[in-house]
């Protein structure tokens, strides 16, 4: 003990007092969920909090590519032998038997039969608000005991999810979102009471492209939702006409940034990555005051629910993916940028495993793990976030508990002696003031209590 005294006092105590100290680990991977339940308890185990799973309409609707829908069909009694839950059913119980919470996101494309026009034999084309009430109100009866949170749609700005995009080389998929919104989130609260309905769920990034597919940018998404301009003066013309304000619990964004590191700020002044967190939420809040988007619940600001965070690697994506050291320490700033937010009550990694490369890069590979098990360097990020500079330390232990921690240095050749010990908070999380000797060049934080992460490392730091 006698050799950390000296050295207690180039660790403060103190930790931002604006900072996201509760802030939730989410993870999101419905294909390797489903091709294996049993992966939850590997999840829990490496501190997964909760677990987003997709509703997706047209898998559990009957008759998905029939034009009309089933004679006598019940769209809101979850209890028609019609609907297949079969699949989110095991998902769902596979989460909760192994300690974790669930949120649903439910979400299209939905059934043909379901939209404005059939005759296209497209789930994802104007969807009719009124039959996704009705699924969403499916969805909640039979999960409400299991669930407390409902996401509404996922990327409604992304043509794979909701057409058309754009009307005239305008943004159209808003106004239909506006009335998915008004639709199911009612329906889900008088299902589901006292459960928590998010709204957005936007992708980062759009196209100025006039096409009826390109995606729409997700703060011209926002503005075009809330029925303003660009200089944010009233809508009142055509879809917009009789225009009541969205309203939901809390707001989600998929912060991706491709390329782009967490710090980077995006080339379109619309696109949202995690750089432009403080601009997108500026929008929100704007929005807000001018009363065109309602926050339900009392708060006067949305509190955000970060649903999709991760970045592809290279392997094995030659084309969007960045270096697997990049991803590991991109994937840590992400998630320090996201703790400092008080407004982010959720980061939701995506994926945990890398989906299978098809012969043009298909799938997606932001996986913590390749996709023939191999860990890469972001499962350890994962299990341990830590991030260090020469005045501060920060990161978390997971599974998220009261850990007691060591602090270890090093110089550019010595080996790693003990600098400090310190506990966490509740949730895992730490933040410290750091001021540490001259000679120390690497930084890395052990667990040194009786839990059973004890003895974990987290990844090493070059501070100078």
């Amino acid at each position: 003990m006698r050799r950390l005294l000296p050295v207690l006092i180039f660790l403060s105590l103190a930790a931002p007092a604006a900072a996201s100290s509760t802030m939730e680990t989410g993870l999101a991977d419905d294909r390797t969920l489903a091709a294996d339940p049993s992966v939850a308890g590997e999840w829990a185990a490496d501190g997964v909090d909760v677990v987003r799973i997709h509703a997706r309409w047209s898998a559990i609707a009957p008759d998905a590519s029939a034009t009309v829908p089933p004679s006598g069909f019940h769209f809101s009694d979850p209890g028609d032998p019609r609907y297949d839950w079969a699949a989110l059913d095991r998902s769902v119980a596979a989460v909760r038997g192994a300690g974790m919470r669930v949120y649903l996101a439910v979400t299209g494309p939905g059934p043909v039969w379901a939209s404005a026009d059939p005759s296209r034999h497209d789930g994802r084309y104007k969807p009719v608000a009124a039959h996704f009430a009705a699924f969403a109100k499916a969805v909640a009866l039979r999960y409400g005991a299991d669930v407390d949170r409902y996401l509404v749609w996922n990327e409604p700005n992304q043509p794979q999810w909701l057409m058309p995009q754009k009307h005239d080389g305008r943004p159209y998929s808003p106004d239909l979102y506006r009335s998915l919104v008004a639709a199911a989130v009612p329906a889900i609260h008088t299902a589901d009471p006292g459960s928590e309905v998010v709204m957005g769920t936007l992708a980062p990034s759009g196209s100025d492209s006039r096409s009826s597919s390109a995606p729409v940018r997700p703060l011209a998404f926002l503005r075009g939702m809330a029925c303003v301009d660009s200089r944010y003066h009233r809508v009142r013309s055509a879809r917009c006409a009789g225009f009541s304000a969205p309203a939901a619990d809390g707001f989600a964004l998929h912060p991706h940034g491709i390329k782009l590191s967490p710090d980077a700020r995006a080339a379109s002044h619309d696109d949202a990555p995690m750089g432009d967190l403080g601009r997108f939420e500026a929008v929100l809040d704007r929005l807000t005051s001018l009363r065109r988007l309602t926050v339900l619940g009392g708060p006067s600001r949305f509190p955000l629910y970060l649903t999709e965070f991760g970045y592809q690697t290279n392997p094995p994506d030659r084309y969007l993916g960045v270096s697997t050291a990049t991803q590991a320490s991109w994937l840590v700033r992400g998630a320090q940028r996201a703790y400092a937010d008080p407004r982010v009550r959720n980061l939701t990694w995506y994926v945990w495993r890398d989906e299978p490369l098809g012969r043009n890069a298909s799938g997606w590979q932001s996986g913590l793990v390749f996709a023939d098990g191999r860990a890469k360097p972001a499962l350890r990020a994962f299990q341990t976030p830590f991030a260090a500079t020469t005045r501060s330390v920060w990161g978390q232990v997971r599974p998220g508990a009261g850990h007691r921690l060591a602090v270890e240095g090093r110089s550019a050749s010595g080996s790693y002696r003990a600098l400090a010990a310190f506990d966490t908070g509740a949730s895992g999380f730490f933040s410290r003031s750091l001021h540490a000797p001259s000679s120390i060049r690497y930084l890395r934080v052990r667990v040194i209590d009786a839990t059973a992460s004890a003895g974990l490392v987290s990844g090493t730091v070059r501070i100078r």
